[in-house]
């Protein structure tokens, strides 16, 4: 595959920042390009590919370190998807737990709230209950 596309045009493409995709090619998720006489980086559409990879599992929260393996499985696809299942698997377990923690902050948030009076700061539950812990709900809290 020729190579030829100039970093700008490799960003636009693959939705990374320039800076971005030269940091990519600092920790070796993506190879260093070839570069022309005048020594300008060039890349090829697999390039662009594996920046939008790179890209897309970092919106899903993907670690570097768990996106390099997942590179190297994807590097050779005849093996095994396990411990790309595996990876997966752990990152819905970390989202679940994220997602039980901000529900009992949505909880404790609406209960503060709701139990506003909207009067005097003296009779304010939402600065009652963030000066005493002990009258705090959420789960955090209980540990």
């Amino acid at each position: 595959m020729s190579h030829g596309i100039a970093i700008g045009k490799v960003s636009q493409a693959s939705g990374v920042k320039v800076t971005t995709v030269r940091f990519y090619e600092q920790i070796g998720l993506l190879a260093a390009p070839p570069r022309t006489d005048g020594g300008r980086r060039t890349y090829d559409r697999k390039d662009i590919e594996r920046l939008t990879f790179i890209r897309h599992s970092r919106e899903l929260g993907f670690e570097i370190d768990q996106i390099r393996t997942l590179l190297e499985l994807q590097d050779r696809p005849d093996q095994s998807c396990a411990d790309a299942d595996t990876i997966a698997k752990a990152r819905l377990v970390e989202v679940k737990a994220k997602i039980a923690s901000l529900t009992a902050l949505q909880a404790e948030l609406e209960r503060m709230v709701d139990g506003c009076s909207h009067g005097r700061v003296e009779s304010c539950r939402v600065i009652e209950i963030l000066a005493d812990h002990g009258k705090c709900k959420h789960h955090l809290h209980d540990a």
